[in-house]
């Protein structure tokens, strides 16, 4: 089952399919393979890391590309209900980007953004299936989830409203305001901040679990992406570099040693 709130998905829209293939699948060490969904007329590629997929490639669709949508990372939000969520977002001042659709044999799915302007897709998976989020800092899996928001303390009450999120800690980071520390149950699982200046439009930011940063630095350049920022070490010990890869999509990185 998708428990309510859990970031259950991510997805990758890009303008190539096999050369983001080639780049996550030397950085990350995911391996890949085509879904197999020929019903749904579209290639789509997954990402898996030991027990099974992760995450999801694809083309950017042209209705994409004409808004002016880059290369970019996606997550789905686990929701018992696509319709209602969707539908409850609208009342708060979000937008519905893609009205809830089916994806046969897996589940449902919108695409839809928060009040300040940050996208994510909710999903509500068929009955009988399990996507719990892996252990903490498994690696080849998504261990942060980080909301550059429009506005970064309502955007904190949205979500927690919408998906049950609690304050976990604030962190205060001087000129750049409070970063809101999340939690589902006990357990940590992202920050929201307002966005910086430079920022041209909110976004999530979703962080892959690596064994050491400094190697996964390297596999980056060496794959012709660009480091954006870091290695910085965090908070609690953990070291992060943001990047972006050949194509754009910006991601990042997270390791428990440097």
């Amino acid at each position: 089952m998708a428990e309510k709130g859990y970031f259950v998905w991510y997805e990758l829209m890009t303008t190539d399919m096999k050369a983001a293939e080639a780049f996550y699948s030397k950085v990350v060490g995911w391996d890949a393979a085509d879904a197999g969904m020929p019903e749904v007329g579209m290639d789509y590629t997954l990402f898996s890391a030991g027990a099974g997929p992760v995450a999801g490639l694809m083309i950017l669709p042209e209705e994409a590309k004409a808004m002016g949508t880059p290369p970019c990372w996606t997550g789905y939000i686990g929701v018992p209900n696509v319709d209602e969520a969707a539908n409850t977002i609208l009342a708060k001042g979000g937008k519905i980007y893609r009205e809830p659709t089916d994806i046969p044999g897996v589940g449902r799915f919108a695409v839809v953004s928060d009040p300040y302007g940050a996208a994510f897709c909710v999903f509500t998976p068929l009955p009988g299936q399990d996507w719990a989020p892996a252990a903490p800092a498994t690696p080849g899996y998504f261990g942060w989830h980080e909301l550059y928001a429009g506005d970064g303390p309502r955007a904190f009450d949205f979500y927690s409203e919408m998906f049950g999120w609690e304050l976990s800690s604030d962190f205060d980071m001087g000129p750049m305001g409070k970063y809101k520390i999340f939690k589902i149950g006990d357990r940590d699982f992202g920050g929201i901040m307002t966005k910086p200046a430079e920022m041209p439009v909110p976004a999530w930011n979703f962080y892959i679990n690596v064994p050491a940063i400094d190697a996964a630095i390297t596999r980056i350049t060496e794959g012709g992406g660009s480091i954006v920022n870091g290695p910085m070490e965090v908070p609690g010990g953990s070291w992060i570099v943001q990047a972006t890869d050949p194509q754009g999509a910006f991601f990042s990185l997270v390791a428990p040693v440097r």
